[in-house]
Parts: C-alpha cells; sequence; structure tokens
C-alpha cells in the first residue's frame, strides 16, 4: 500500500535522480513504472552515499555519516522497521519484489570508505577493487531491478559496472586532481613517465613533453575502457539482452562519451566533458528502439 511517506520518498529520489543530471537518468526512462521507481530510489541512496565523500571536508565528519548509513541499511532490511531517509524509504517496498540483499548496499559504503582513507592507488589490482565496490555491485543490483534471468548476467553486469566507473575517472581526472586525489593507478603513471604533481597542478607545473605524455597516458586507459565495455557485452547471455536494455543504453551513452576523451584528452584537465543531454536521450532511445549503439 502506497503512504503519503512513500509517496513523498519516491517524488525525493525521482527529483534526485533527475537533478544529478546522470546518463543513468535517461536509461531509466524507458523502463516500466515499478521497475523504474525501483532503480531510481537505489540510484538516489548511491548519490547520497557518494556525495559524501566529494561534499564533507572533515574525514571524522564523513565516517559519521557512512555509519549512519550503515545503520539506515541494517533499517531498511530488518522485518517490521523503516528506514529514515527518504532515498530507503522508496527502495524498501522493491527489496522483496527484486530478492536484494544488504550486502551490495554495504558494499558501496564500503567504497566510499576506502576513499576516505587514500588518495591513490597503487596498480590497477587496487583501483579494480574499489571499482568492484562502488560500481561491480551497482551493476549486479541493478541487472535484477532490470529483470535478470540468466544467472551468468551477474557477471555481465559487475563487468560493465567497472567499465562505466573506469570512464568516469577518466572523464573526472580533473575534479579529482583539484581534490587532491588521483585514481589512475601510480605504476601506470611511472610506466607513462606522469609524476602525479603534473596531474595535480592540472598540468600547470608539468615539465617538458607533459602533452604528449598525458595524451599516450589516455589512449592507454581509453583502450582499457574500450576493452571492458567489450568483455562485459561478451558476457551478456541472450536471454537477457532485451531485459539488460537499460544497462546497454548507459554503455551507449559511455562509449560516446569515451570517443569525445578522446578526441581531445587534453580537455579533462580544463573541464568536465559530457554529452549533452539531447545526445544522451538519442542514444538511450536508438538502443531501445532498434538494439545498436
Amino acid at each position: 500500500m502506497t503512504t503519503p511517506a512513500l509517496q513523498q520518498a519516491q517524488a525525493w529520489a525521482q527529483e534526485r535522480a533527475a537533478a544529478a543530471g546522470s546518463s543513468f537518468y535517461y536509461a531509466f526512462l524507458f523502463l516500466p513504472p515499478e521497475r523504474r521507481a525501483a532503480i531510481t530510489a537505489f540510484y538516489a541512496y548511491c548519490r547520497e552515499i557518494d556525495d559524501i565523500v566529494d561534499e564533507v571536508s572533515e574525514p571524522s565528519v564523513a565516517q559519521a555519516k557512512l555509519a549512519w548509513w550503515r545503520q539506515q541499511v541494517a533499517l531498511a532490511f530488518r522485518p517490521g522497521s523503516t528506514a529514515d531517509h527518504p532515498a530507503l524509504i522508496a527502495l524498501q517496498p522493491h527489496i522483496p519484489v527484486y530478492g536484494l540483499q544488504p550486502e551490495p548496499l554495504l558494499a558501496v559504503i564500503d567504497g566510499c570508505t576506502l576513499d576516505l582513507q587514500q588518495n591513490r592507488w597503487l596498480d590497477f589490482a587496487a583501483l579494480a577493487h574499489y571499482c568492484h565496490l562502488v560500481a561491480g555491485v551497482v551493476g549486479e543490483v541493478a541487472a535484477r531491478i532490470f529483470g535478470q534471468t540468466e544467472a551468468a548476467t551477474t557477471a555481465y553486469a559487475h563487468r560493465l559496472g567497472r567499465a562505466l566507473q573506469l570512464t568516469n575517472i577518466l572523464r573526472d581526472i580533473g575534479d579529482d586532481a583539484r581534490r587532491g586525489r588521483i585514481y589512475l593507478p601510480l605504476d601506470e603513471l611511472r610506466r607513462f613517465e606522469i609524476k602525479p604533481r603534473e596531474l595535480l597542478t592540472l598540468g600547470r607545473e608539468a615539465e617538458v613533453g607533459f602533452e604528449a605524455r598525458f595524451a599516450a597516458l589516455m589512449r592507454f586507459q581509453i583502450e582499457r575502457a574500450w576493452a571492458t565495455y567489450d568483455e562485459a557485452v561478451a558476457l551478456l547471455p541472450a536471454a537477457d539482452r532485451a531485459n539488460q536494455k537499460p544497462g546497454l543504453m548507459m554503455a551507449s551513452i559511455y562509449r560516446a562519451l569515451l570517443r569525445e576523451l578522446g578526441r581531445q584528452p587534453q580537455r579533462v584537465l580544463r573541464e568536465r566533458v559530457a554529452l549533452t543531454p539531447l545526445h544522451k536521450l538519442w542514444l538511450a532511445w536508438k538502443m531501445q528502439a532498434l538494439g545498436r549503439w
């Protein structure tokens, strides 16, 4: 039964998703209402957790907020209890419908806790673990909500989550550097002779040849992200392709973003590269209606 509190929470989640301007929002538009409500609530939850790292400057305050969210997740999954936050209030009715479990939601909090503990990643193995927590498990939950029927779809969803996160990392290099953060693995920076200081100063204190070295680094990163999308799609069982179109829409939008990043890699140091809303909507519709990128 829909209560006034649930209606308010659902409206808040919808506004939160739309206001974020994310590519995910455009993929949700084509879902049936119940599935759209479920994934919108889950997306709003993920945004709230992610924003703690970006917006709370005092680590102890951020840790306290994440601890509070752990309690909220416990409440949301406890029979007879109700969470306090609208994101989880909106998600609660969908938990039994889609067989959702608390572990993925807690993993997202674990990933953001890692963000508070470190601002560098030694190698790709460490980065892949981080991607698992903040994106891989998100993909798995999304796949269930979209209508997963095959067990093998979980591997696809997890790999797609990694591909999307790798794309986010490349898009946000400049924004992250302004916060003193570098997500590109340090051993790969060394391979391309990029000093962390050169990234943190957005190239302003770079040594001779930085632009060429940075372009080579970006080509390597973009190629790996492309390969990760290909790996994900290859893992998707044919029986689930129709149900998983929202994820494929996101892949289409993010692949287009990768192409933009590849045209002028240095732009990420000056600005946040993004597609227009109309472009995103077109790519989402093309996947929905025609089944192609």
